[in-house]
Order: C-alpha cells, then sequence, then structure tokens
C-alpha cells in the first residue's frame, strides 16, 4: 500500500488559475492496472443534446471520433498451469470486454441557446458523458469481443511458447444466471 508523506508539494511560482499537484493526488491514481489490451477499434458517432427549460430549449449537434480499446482483464480470475514434464502451460482467462474508449476529437457542427437557457459548462460535460457511453454502445455493436480473444490467444502463445512448450489459452465458460429463490 502506498501512503502519503508529508503534506504535498506547493509551488511558490504558482500563479492564480494554475494547477498545482499535490503528491497525495499522485498517489491517489496511482492502481495496479492488469489488462491487455487486443483490439483497438476506432468509432464515430453523432450526438444530439437537447434540454428544456422554462418553456426554453437549448441544442446541440455533436459528432464525436474516439478510439475503443476491447481486451481482457487479467486482474480478475486468470489460471496459469505449468506441466514442466509435458511441456505444457494452460492458461484459462475471463472472455474480452470493453476496456475504455478514448475520445480522441469533438466537433460541434450546430449549437443553439435557449432564450431563457444558455450553454453552461456543465452542459458540455453532460454532452462529453454521452458522447463517451454513445462511443462505447458503438464499439460494442461492432463485435470486437471475438476479435479480441483471437489476438489475446495468438499472442500469448506466441510469448510464451517459448523451449518447446505448447500453450493452450482458453476462455471462461458464460455462467448461466442461477434463479432466485
Amino acid at each position: 500500500m502506498l501512503r502519503s508523506v508529508g503534506s504535498g508539494v506547493r509551488s511558490f511560482f504558482s500563479a492564480p488559475g494554475h494547477t498545482t499537484i499535490t503528491q497525495g493526488a499522485i498517489i491517489e491514481r496511482i492502481q495496479t492496472v492488469a489488462k491487455l489490451v487486443t483490439t483497438e477499434a476506432a468509432v464515430r458517432d453523432v450526438v444530439t443534446y437537447e434540454q428544456t427549460r422554462l418553456g426554453s430549449t437549448k441544442r446541440a449537434l455533436v459528432v464525436v471520433t474516439g478510439k475503443a480499446m476491447v481486451g481482457v482483464d487479467l486482474s480478475h480470475d486468470a489460471q496459469v498451469n505449468i506441466d514442466a514434464g509435458a511441456r505444457r502451460i494452460h492458461i484459462v482467462l475471463p472472455h474480452a470486454r470493453l476496456l475504455g474508449v478514448d475520445i480522441t476529437e469533438l466537433r460541434t457542427y450546430d449549437e443553439q441557446r435557449g432564450l431563457w437557457n444558455p450553454f453552461h459548462p456543465a452542459d458540455r460535460d453532460t454532452i462529453y458523458m454521452l458522447a463517451r457511453s454513445q462511443l462505447a454502445h458503438a464499439a460494442r455493436d461492432l463485435a470486437v469481443l471475438d476479435h479480441a480473444e483471437t489476438s489475446a490467444r495468438q499472442l500469448l502463445t506466441a510469448l510464451l511458447a517459448q523451449d518447446g512448450y505448447a500453450v493452450e489459452v482458453e476462455f471462461q465458460p458464460f455462467l448461466a444466471p442461477t434463479p432466485a429463490e
């Protein structure tokens, strides 16, 4: 476990409106990442934002472009069995899933403010969150999960098939949900 020592680093040269990074903020952001990204897909979608308040409607039409990272989360349920005598490595992994979406471009094509309903920074935050959600949905529609699993299998086989070892990579079976009692 990492702990912060001291209250943080302050700059005497920090001007108002500039960001100051403290030691505590950095430690809070450090996490163990055990994800194998095996497929990246470029995605693009159109976001339409509309909000009415006090009978006044504001609208925005935004085209968002990004990349979806699909792969295997190795920190959960990954198993490795090595049989040195038979020179075999057997790996069982969880199924591939969408690991993240990065927005690379947001382009506003139309923005109309309402008479009593102007745009605020919170509206832009909402549009950004809608854009990420729509890109994630678009990535799932591309059916890249099978490709990501095939890529993971090929990558791990190539990395571990050394010195005459045979590598077998399989993915955990899907479990049917149990009925509630």
